[in-house]
């Protein structure tokens, strides 16, 4: 029997790794969990996996945790999961933490039952169904952030108002401007390369302080833990840096931080299943019952690719970002742009922005897809215009609440995804909205304070 850690024992006997941080993603996508010793962590956690509190997977961004959830915290007593490491995702080198390797984990009931809820199992379900097709799913995601000159302590203290961004204007694809942004981002560029992630692009974007960085597409589902591992230490080395970066979907009025999905099938021989070039625009049959069923489950859906309020602050007209339900052959303008040829034909899903959680919204487009092909639904003819602009084009929901009510009342939620689930993230969406409800914001204050 192959030993799944012996770069990590090899490492530890160097002296090169004395801990392992063992981490679940959360409903946001962030990575939660504990340090262990590497003696405990191969001595006990590789096998019996390690105990965390079940109010992990059922918390806000706040860390509360309340009834409504599956997984109600208050009335089983707190108790614990356990977290099960995936050797797959194993990181004997973290640049940004010397001596410290990382290990994402599964969430599984002490009897070995996986976590419903649990943003990696809501992938591999849907991942499992591709399976039983004979089909993969390849994917890769494209995060946007934005850049501040000041650290996060210092933008927490000035309640993150009046931040200089590290670059002075619109710096799109430029080469000059980037002074002040290129040291914080040539170390982030750097450091996930020694991670081991492979880098394909990189360039500074529209909003100051913005910049983009693309890693090689892979497997659907190590693309989505490439993407946590990412955001992870681009903000841990931020921080290092003396700097902050945010990727929520937009910071002000300016463009906002977006994450297109680039996601394609192949068969169980590795062969693209998309593509079909004696066919209309090079798309296979199946590839244009996936698109249809995009279309079909965007409305919704679309609470597993824009969970938060803030989601729909990017999703407004003049934004740049989709707010109807259209594809198109290389069209920016469309929520479902269709790229690439032959073997590279894919689409791009445009809707998620920097918050997307990647398991869910890789998992709610790979369910939407399948739901196409299993019921050979007709696509639609192509959008060739500026579907941001065309009152024909039917309106993605506007706001969280319209995105929470299409969600929990959807029967292809429910069928395609559970009805636990639905529940659950139905309740992490009225968790989001009953905060932002009672916030009292600062445009608020500046409208109301004086004149009224």
């Amino acid at each position: 029997m192959i030993d799944d850690y012996q770069q990590l024992r090899a490492e530890a006997e160097a002296g090169r790794v004395e801990e392992v941080l063992v981490a679940v993603p959360d409903l946001q996508g962030r990575l939660m969990g504990s340090r262990l010793s590497v003696p405990h962590f191969l001595e006990r956690a590789v096998h019996d996996g390690f105990g965390a509190c079940l109010y992990l997977l059922s918390t806000d961004v706040e860390m509360d945790t309340g009834p409504g959830y599956a997984i109600d915290a208050w009335n089983s007593g707190f108790g614990d999961f356990v977290l099960r490491p995936d050797p797959s995702t194993l990181r004997t080198r973290l640049p940004w933490d010397d001596g410290t390797a990382l290990v994402l984990a599964d969430a599984v009931w002490p009897g070995g039952a996986p976590v419903e809820v649990a943003p990696r199992h809501i992938l591999r379900t849907q991942l499992d169904r591709l399976a039983e097709r004979g089909l993969v799913a390849y994917a890769g995601t494209e995060l946007e952030f934005l850049v501040f000159t000041a650290s996060y302590r210092e933008a927490w203290e000035r309640r993150y108002a009046d931040l200089r961004p590290a670059t002075r204007y619109n710096v799109d694809y430029s080469l000059q401007g980037l002074e002040d942004i290129e040291p914080v981002v040539r170390r982030i560029r750097r450091e996930m390369v020694r991670a081991g992630l492979e880098l394909e692009t990189a360039r500074a974007e529209c909003h100051p302080g913005q910049y983009e960085i693309v890693f090689r597409y892979t497997e659907a589902m190590a693309t989505c833990d490439h993407h946590v591992f990412f955001k992870d230490g681009a903000k841990r080395i931020a921080a290092a840096e003396g700097t902050a970066l945010t990727f929520m979907p937009k910071f002000d009025g300016g463009e906002g931080n977006s994450c297109h999905v680039h996601l394609s099938l192949r068969d169980e021989d590795g062969a693209p299943v998309l593509a079909d070039e004696g066919a209309d625009g090079g798309m296979s049959e199946t590839m244009r019952h996936f698109v249809a069923g995009q279309l079909a489950c965007l409305p919704d859906l679309l609470l597993l690719m824009a969970p938060n309020v803030n989601s729909y602050k990017r999703l407004q007209p003049g934004a740049f970002a989709p707010t109807g339900i259209a594809w198109g052959p290389d069209n920016r303008t469309c929520p479902i742009r269709v790229v690439g040829s032959g073997p590279s034909l894919r689409i791009e899903h445009r809707v998620p922005g920097g918050d997307a959680n990647p398991y869910l919204a890789v998992a709610a487009m790979v369910a939407a897809g399948l739901y196409g092909i299993d019921n050979r639904l007709p696509l639609p003819p192509p959008h060739t215009g500026n579907a941001l602009a065309d009152p024909a084009v039917p309106r993605l929901p506007a706001t969280l609440g319209e995105a929470l009510r299409r969600w929990e009342n959807s029967d292809v939620a429910a069928k395609l995804l559970g009805e636990e689930v639905v529940a659950h993230y139905a309740r992490a969406a009225r968790t989001e909205l009953a905060a932002f409800e009672r916030a009292v914001t600062d445009w608020e204050r500046m409208r109301g304070f004086e004149r009224l």
